[in-house]
């Protein structure tokens, strides 16, 4: 009976996650309610195991008293049943009382159990979520240049506690880059699952499949010596296994042939080595200036000189005598001096941030590029977070930031982009990208973005630096500023330099709230020029 229920509970969950949209991962913001989802349903869950020992503890009790009366009522049913009580009481209980122990046996405690499961269900994160998490560690991994090993003990920068991972959560990772035909990350992450199989840790899967998956992997690689190596090992595990022995000829084959044809003896595989990060070179992508942006994500390549941070300063901001700021002006700091970025500090106050984030996350929603071929809107691996647009007439506290925004920048927000606030989840990113339009069918009936206005409401431990791969400059997020940049030359010409990118956030949530300005009714509020000059 417990074994029936146990699947059936754990078929609605199965169930459950093919139910919703996936994208879950994308926002931490609304992941963090699936914390407090799940610890309800373990809640819910125990309940149910004390229900279920309940019921069998006076089930055994049943049996136990049972148990007596039938070892003394077998000994010698007829002077048993010559006492009329004893008659009676048989009857009684074989009428009643075994009726009553039925419905006991049939009561189904898991009900409350699987009506809670079947609210919260329509949240739970599906197949497409799970692959995207795993997708987003490998980003992470190769964006700060982190090995499995170190991935798997949990050994983060910026981490106060470690998440392990097992071994079967090392085979999944590598599965998943497997389907998606990801066969660099896919040896490490076997690799990483055959290591701490060896080592002696449990594991459901086995290592033939381990072995299979990483031998083709590495085979896909071009490293034909270690796909025999690691081939054989499968075969002397599994001789019958059914695609084994076919590979481990193919594969001999294969290098015998590429030997013959370099003019050199066939040699016998080497022995086998650990695959370390670095063992085989990363596939080129599409992104141009990989090794740049990933660099500085890491902090490397910044090219903060001397001489550049002696042109940098420190000021108060008083938007020209803008009244609002007369008495408390803005606390201004040079970030880069050409293209001109500023840093504002206490931008936001922690209410207001708060504020914010309450209005925006029952809004997030995956957030979109613009196709370059088709123009739609589409979402994109290489954005990964949620997003929302709040109005000036929702609260008073967006209305506020939007005038705010307007006094130390000087520039009109009528003609802005409502008030964006971004919530970055697993491996959250924005990779390289112009925040002005090149396109001029997409430039809308306000003009080009003229500006960024980027607002920091949250600190993160580790990564989620906004890097500018153009000059090497990369700005670090910290709760309550924001930074500020022309995107346009006084020309009205894009500013190609301001190409930048939301690096991935390795540890740590980032919340972010963005307002691009345009360019109409600019005009006697930065004045336009003929040169292409900051």
């Amino acid at each position: 009976m417990r074994k029936h229920l146990f699947l059936l509970a754990l078929a609605l969950v199965c169930c459950c996650f093919w139910s919703v949209q996936a994208e879950v991962y994308t926002s931490i913001g609304q992941m963090t309610d699936l914390i407090y989802t799940e610890k309800e349903l373990v809640q819910s869950l125990k309940e149910y195991i004390q229900a279920e020992e309940s019921k069998l503890a006076a089930v055994k009790s049943w049996a136990n008293k049972l148990d007596v009366l039938t070892r003394a009522s077998t000994s010698d049913p007829e002077v048993y049943l010559a006492h009329p009580v004893n008659a009676y009481k048989l009857m009684k209980r074989l009428n009643t009382e075994w009726s009553e122990l039925e419905s006991l046996v049939l009561q189904d405690p898991s009900d409350g159990f699987i009506s809670n499961m079947t609210v919260h269900r329509q949240y739970f994160p599906d197949e497409e979520d799970e692959k995207g998490a795993a997708k987003a560690l490998m980003r992470l991994q190769d964006t700060y240049k982190l090995d499995s090993e170190s991935f798997s003990k949990g050994k983060l920068p910026g981490m106060h506690h470690n998440a392990i991972l097992t071994v079967d959560d090392c085979y999944d990772m590598g599965k998943t880059a497997y389907n998606e035909a990801d066969y660099y990350h896919a040896v490490l992450w076997m690799q990483q699952a055959l290591r701490q199989m060896d080592a002696g840790e449990e594991h459901v899967v086995s290592k033939a499949d381990v072995l299979d998956y990483l031998s083709y992997s590495v085979y896909q690689m071009g490293d034909l010596p270690r796909a025999i190596e690691l081939t054989r090992r499968l075969v002397a595990i599994d001789s019958s296994h059914q695609r084994a022995g076919g590979n481990l000829r193919y594969f001999e084959k294969l290098l015998s042939k590429q030997l013959k044809e370099l003019n050199q003896e066939v040699q016998e595989p080497a022995t086998e080595e650990p695959i370390q990060l670095g063992t085989y070179k990363r596939p080129k992508d599409y992104l141009p200036e990989r090794e740049i942006y990933e660099g500085l994500c890491r902090g490397e390549g910044v090219k903060m000189t001397s001489e550049r941070r002696s042109r940098l300063y420190c000021r108060y901001h008083d938007g020209n005598r803008n009244p609002r700021l007369l008495l408390q002006p803005m606390k201004e700091e040079d970030e880069w001096d050409s293209p001109h970025i500023v840093r504002y500090l206490n931008a936001l106050s922690d209410s207001e941030i708060e504020k914010i984030k309450e209005l925006a996350k029952p809004r997030l929603a995956r957030a979109t590029v613009r196709d370059p071929k088709t123009g739609v809107l589409t979402t994109a691996n290489y954005r990964v977070s949620k997003s929302a647009w709040l109005e000036g007439e929702e609260d008073p506290v967006i209305e506020r930031v939007n005038q705010r925004i307007e006094d130390i920048t000087g520039l009109t927000t009528q003609t802005a982009e409502l008030l964006q606030i971004a919530n970055y989840g697993v491996g959250g990113q924005y990779e390289p990208h112009f925040d002005f339009s090149r396109r001029p069918q997409d430039i809308m009936v306000d003009g080009n973005r003229l500006a960024t206005f980027l607002n920091y409401m949250s600190d993160v431990e580790a990564g989620g630096a906004t890097v500018f791969p153009d000059f090497g400059a990369a700005i670090y997020p910290k709760k309550g500023t924001a930074v500020f940049w022309y995107n346009l030359f006084r020309s009205g010409e894009g500013d190609y330099r301001t190409r930048h990118a939301a690096c991935p956030v390795l540890v740590g949530c980032k919340w972010v709230s963005n307002k691009w300005i345009h360019e109409r009714g600019q005009e006697f509020r930065r004045p336009c020029g003929l040169t292409e000059v900051d």
